[in-house]
C-alpha cells in the first residue's frame, strides 16, 4: 500500500507512452481498464487506471483506494453521474454504473475475494466497506 504513488504515477506514465495500450496492472496478467468519469465538481472527465474484474459481459470495479480510509474520488464521481467510460487497450467503450448494496453486494464480494484475495487486506486497512460497482455496456 506505501508504493500506491509510485505505481500510480508510473501507471500514468505508462498510459502516455504507449496510448493506454499497456498497464502496470496488465503487465502483471491481470484485467484492467481506464475509467474516465464525469467530475462531480468540476464537470470534467477524470480518469484513472483500474484493475476490474470480468463478469460476464460486465466490469467490477471495487473502490479501495490502496487501503486509504477514503473513497476514491473516481466512486464520488460515479454516484454523482453514473454515466461514464471505459477504455480496455486503448478502446473506448460507453457505460453506466450501479453501486452494488445489500445481498447483491454481499455476493459479489464473495467473488471479488476469489478473484483477488487482497482486497480482503485493503479492505481491513482502510477501515471501511469497500464500494463496489458494476459496469453495464451501453448499446451507441
Amino acid at each position: 500500500m506505501r508504493s500506491a504513488g509510485v505505481v500510480v504515477w508510473a501507471d500514468k506514465k505508462l498510459h502516455k507512452v504507449f496510448g493506454g495500450r499497456v498497464s502496470l496492472v496488465a503487465l502483471a496478467g491481470l484485467p484492467s481498464l481506464r475509467l474516465t468519469t464525469t467530475g462531480r465538481k468540476s464537470g470534467l472527465p477524470r480518469s484513472t487506471n483500474l484493475l476490474y474484474f470480468p463478469h460476464g459481459g460486465d466490469f467490477v470495479l471495487t473502490g479501495s483506494n490502496w487501503g486509504r480510509p477514503n473513497n476514491p474520488a473516481w466512486t464520488l464521481n460515479l454516484r454523482a453521474d453514473p454515466k461514464a467510460e471505459v477504455a480496455l487497450a486503448g478502446r473506448p467503450v460507453a457505460v453506466v454504473a450501479r453501486e452494488l448494496e445489500g445481498e447483491e453486494y454481499a455476493a459479489m464480494w464473495r467473488e471479488l475475494l476469489e478473484f483477488w484475495p487482497g482486497y480482503a487486506m485493503e479492505q481491513e486497512e482502510a477501515g471501511r466497506p469497500l464500494p463496489v460497482f458494476v459496469l453495464n455496456r451501453v448499446a451507441r
